[in-house]
């Protein structure tokens, strides 16, 4: 069931800075959707706490790297992966509107950042941003590609991980920069989660546009020693322009100290904790 706090929150556009996020931000989100507690921090806990939650987290992180403008933001699955065909036969869940406005309103209550992400299934990069458009028009709103989740035919999520190619990436770059163009606004952040080889293929041919910053995000869970390694095979060995990395609260033992994650080469400019 969806909480109705905040919810007003989402039709009041806020005033954010004409240029780029990145390289001066350090971005700290929540991860996860609030109609399950399983997928994340952002569904674990009532709005108010898990919000006060990420406050606390990102003053510890502006401590730790003064030198970047931190800002925090919620990472809302949008399109949830489905180990069932659902009514259209693509094996993924859209979210309601409510739950989506939602979630903007409780970023927005607190002049934070959203980003919605999508687990394609079977379905396409761009048959999932054409229903997302109208949010990804809002200047605080960006988008986040899971390809643990896009599937090939005859396979469900969940059966291996799934895979995208640099085209499924340079989709989203095209429509990211259209709508900045359309719209008048600061550049899109573009996630794109990682954490094999196979999960970006053809990373080289992913096009970059000044409208549009792509963060990889090394996605993998597990000791500080083997999310290092992944990191640098994975993030390192193919950069494509900026770098990220996710945190398990309840996965990573322990998890990578503040420090840590700061030494890392490239330095992350994203940090996300699931």
């Amino acid at each position: 069931m969806v909480c109705g706090l905040l919810a007003a929150g989402a039709d009041q556009l806020p005033a954010l800075p004409p240029g780029p996020l990145l390289p001066g931000s350090l971005i700290v989100t929540f991860y996860g959707n609030p109609l399950s507690k399983n997928m994340g921090i952002l569904g674990e806990f009532a709005p108010h706490e898990m919000m006060d939650r990420l406050a606390r987290e990102a003053a510890l992180w502006q401590k730790s790297d003064p030198s970047a403008k931190v800002r925090p933001g919620l990472e809302l699955v949008a399109d949830v992966a489905s180990n069932h065909p659902r009514e259209d036969g693509l094996y993924r869940q859209r979210m309601p509107k409510p739950v989506i406005e939602e979630v903007i309103g409780w970023a927005r209550s607190r002049g934070w950042i959203v980003v919605l992400d999508a687990q394609v299934g079977r379905s396409t990069v761009r048959r999932e941003l054409d229903w997302m458009r109208p949010y990804l028009e809002q200047p605080d709103v960006h988008l986040a590609l899971d390809p643990e989740f896009e599937m090939a035919r005859g396979l469900r999520p969940g059966q291996r991980i799934g895979s995208a190619d640099a085209e499924d990436v340079n989709v989203a770059v095209k429509e990211l920069a259209t709508i900045v163009a359309d719209r008048g606004l600061p550049p899109k952040i573009l996630i794109v989660h990682r954490f094999t080889d196979a999960m970006l293929r053809r990373y080289r041919r992913v096009r970059l546009d000044p409208r549009v910053q792509i963060v990889m995000v090394m996605d993998g869970y597990g000791s500080p020693s083997a999310k290092r390694k992944i990191y640098e095979r994975e993030i390192a060995r193919e950069p494509v322009q900026f770098a990220g990395l996710k945190l398990f609260y309840k996965n990573d033992k322990p998890l990578l100290s503040r420090q840590a994650v700061l030494r890392l080469n490239p330095k992350p400019r994203v940090v996300i904790y699931q």
